[in-house]
């Protein structure tokens, strides 16, 4: 079954997810060639483990708390943060309450 990307020019929700957000999945809203953006669901307690990728990334809490752990520091983040990372550095979170992330990674082949 194809997954179902937003169209270019397309209008695309972001709002916090409140009282659906524990219903809620991770979802990509649109990849192509160079980009693609998600929004990662993480229910309190749950781990990312420690990984990388090839390209940069920027990640927005959309809501809730989570512990981003990258290149071996770790920071609370919370709804209304950004970070950016350079590609190729290890990293993972773990949520301290349910949290909804937009993540953007540029694709490198």
């Amino acid at each position: 079954m194809a997954i179902d990307h937003a169209a270019p020019g397309q209008l695309i929700d972001v709002f916090p997810l409140t009282d659906k957000l524990c219903e809620s999945r991770t979802v990509a809203l649109f990849k192509t060639t160079e980009i693609e953006v998600m929004r990662l669901i993480v229910p309190v307690g749950k781990t990312v483990p420690s990984h990388d990728v090839k390209g940069e990334i920027t990640v927005q809490c959309l809501e809730g708390e989570v512990d981003f752990t990258a290149a071996g520091q770790t920071q609370r983040m919370t709804a209304g943060q950004l970070l950016w990372l350079e590609g190729g550095v290890a990293h993972g979170l773990t949520a301290v309450r349910d949290a909804s992330l937009l993540v953007t990674i540029m694709l490198r082949k």
